[in-house]
């Protein structure tokens, strides 16, 4: 097994020595025989994409998508399509540099960078992670709240039993978490399916919304949902947890064999990013065939949707069908929350504790703000906190892809895997995109 790994430590584009690979205990343990079939070698790479898809249509999502498609109907799909194509491109170079270079996100970044530098970038990516685990238990109580009737705060006290839920999902192997995860998306694509057909939205609505429309640019009320839409999408955490989890495969050594491996992982990553994308398209047109032609034109919080949607779509499993897959997203999101914590903190500090402690950590500091939150509060509190949680994960975005796109862009660093110049470019375009629209959202936040 661990023959098969690349045994380079060090290169000419690193300061440092590769040190231990984050999540150890399950890296290489999924065999990747060069001597199988062309297919069995591609179906080992398929599961981490997965994994980084769920924080493409976690709970923090679903208000955006929610707002779009009540307010302006089916016109705002070409937001998610764009948002969707960009956090492709950047999911791809997030594979490429683990594979290229043996490293994730944050150990090239504590292989590159002075150790104050990764101090600091390593506290603004536990943030990020803590602010994700906030929408995730937020959303987990909330979808226990509509399915069982369980009161908000307790909700929330209930969300740390799922600490349990990964931990024994780890010790029984990696491809039992993408397993798990795979599972609950399958459940979120299939109950929006069922209320997409109850719904029977405009079709030619539908393919018209994904063209792109002047008036998405010339009316500042559509422009600002839609701003949120892209700026929203790409998360801080998946650029690391990618880069960490792809290694739990056999990349053999030479660069036959690692771009190969490269093919099946930007295959994984592309397919499971556009099973996200159908999702959160799914919910834009639920919203606008259910509430904008209805005359519910303000519907942008989870509780006011599931409220809704009994009586306008004449079927009380509507309802029914939207908790579980807010239920189910939110524990999705948990799992990947759970891994990338580990990631940032054995990558950039190498410092390693056991699994359980660094779960009740996260899942703890998430719990108390949304706890006190929901319960002084109550449901338009953890809406608001649902937001700040976004805007915090915007703050953090740039300290996760700039160093992404340079580092991928660098022979020295990546050999003979060196994103081509069009590739470089192009994600370099689209990490300026990004970062000036979160700028906009977190200046539109604090102006209010």
């Amino acid at each position: 097994m661990a023959e098969a790994q690349d045994k380079s430590r060090t290169s000419p584009g690193w300061t440092r020595e590769r040190g231990e690979p984050s999540l150890s205990d399950v890296h290489a343990s999924i065999s990747v025989k060069s001597t199988s079939p062309y297919w069995r070698r591609a179906l080992a790479f398929l599961g981490p994409g997965y994994l980084v898809a769920v924080g493409y249509m976690d709970p923090g999502n679903w208000a955006t998508s929610l707002a779009g498609g009540s307010r302006f109907g089916y016109a705002l799909l070409v937001a998610i399509l764009i948002s969707s194509l960009m956090a492709i491109l950047l999911q791809s170079l997030a594979a490429r540099l683990a594979i290229a270079s043996g490293r994730d996100l944050a150990q090239a970044c504590r292989d590159s960078y002075p150790m104050p530098v990764n101090i600091i970038l390593w506290l603004l990516a536990e943030i990020a992670i803590v602010a994700t685990d906030v929408a995730e238990v937020i959303g987990t109580a909330i979808g226990i709240q509509l399915i069982f009737g369980i009161p908000l705060e307790i909700g929330v006290l209930i969300t740390a039993a799922d600490v349990f839920i990964i931990l024994l999902l780890q010790r029984l192997g990696f491809r039992w978490v993408e397993a798990f995860v795979i599972t609950l998306t399958v459940i979120i694509a299939a109950s929006f399916a069922i209320q997409l057909t109850l719904a029977g939205p405009d079709w030619g609505g539908v393919a018209a919304g994904f063209l792109p429309s002047a008036q998405i640019v010339l009316d500042p009320e559509m422009l600002y949902i839609a701003i949120g839409i892209i700026g929203a999408t790409v998360m801080p955490h998946n650029l690391y947890l990618h880069s960490g989890i792809i290694q739990t495969r056999q990349v053999h050594t030479g660069i036959k064999a690692k771009r190969e491996a490269l093919t099946f992982a930007t295959f994984d990553s592309t397919l499971a990013l556009f099973f996200a994308f159908l999702v959160n398209a799914s919910i834009l047109i639920l919203a606008a065939a259910a509430f904008h032609g209805s005359g519910h034109q303000d519907v942008a919080e989870l509780g006011d949707a599931h409220a809704l949607l009994s009586p306008l779509l004449g079927s009380t499993a509507a309802p029914i069908l939207f908790g579980v897959a807010l239920l189910c997203s939110g524990l999705n999101s948990t799992a990947t929350a759970t891994l990338a914590g580990q990631i940032v903190m054995e990558g950039f500090v190498n410092l390693r504790v056991s699994p359980w402690i660094r779960r009740l950590i996260t899942r703890g500091l998430a719990i108390i703000p949304a706890a006190v939150v929901t319960i002084w509060f109550g449901e338009r509190g953890t809406a608001e906190l649902l937001i700040l949680s976004q805007v915090v994960l915007s703050l953090q975005l740039p300290f996760a892809v700039i160093p992404l796109v340079t580092m991928t862009a660098s022979r020295a660093k990546m050999g003979a895997l060196v994103s081509p110049r069009w590739l470089s470019g192009l994600a370099t375009l689209i990490a300026v995109v990004i970062i000036l629209l979160n700028m906009k959202l977190v200046i539109d936040f604090i102006a209010g």
